[in-house]
C-alpha cells in the first residue's frame, strides 16, 4: 500500500508516517519509480504508534514498545523495560500539571489583588 491509502486507513498524515519511518518505527520498501510501499501489516504497527502517542508517550518512548507494535499492545503483559518507561512519562507529565496549576494558582492570585474576579 502507497503512503496515502496508509494515512488514511490509520487516521495519520504522510508526513508523520515519513517521520515513524525516520525513527525507525516503520519500515517501506521502494517501489521501481521511487514511492514508499508499505505491507498491509504495518497499518497495525501505526495504530498502536498512535494509541501510545495518545496515551501521552513520545516517539522515543514508543522505543521500548518495538516487540509488541505488530500486535495487540494491551494484550500482552507489558515488558519491565515499557513499564519503566511509562511510568517514567507519567511522572514527567505530573509534574507538569504540577507546575501549571502552581502558575495558575499565581495567576488567580495576581486577578484577585488585582480586585478581578477569577472565572
Amino acid at each position: 500500500m502507497r503512503i496515502g491509502e496508509l494515512a488514511e486507513a490509520t487516521g495519520t498524515t504522510p508526513r508523520a508516517l515519513r517521520h515513524y519511518e525516520q525513527q525507525g518505527l516503520i519500515t517501506s520498501a521502494r517501489t521501481a519509480n521511487g514511492y514508499r510501499a508499505y505491507d498491509t501489516a504495518t497499518a497495525v504497527r501505526v495504530r498502536n504508534i498512535r494509541r501510545l502517542l495518545e496515551a501521552g508517550l513520545t516517539l522515543d518512548d514508543v522505543q521500548a514498545f518495538l516487540p509488541c507494535l505488530d500486535g495487540d499492545v494491551t494484550a500482552g503483559p507489558a515488558s519491565a523495560r515499557a513499564l519503566e518507561v511509562a511510568r517514567d512519562r507519567l511522572a514527567v507529565l505530573d509534574a507538569r500539571i504540577s507546575a501549571q496549576t502552581a502558575v495558575r494558582e499565581r495567576l488567580a492570585a495576581a486577578l484577585r489583588e488585582a480586585g478581578d474576579a477569577v472565572l
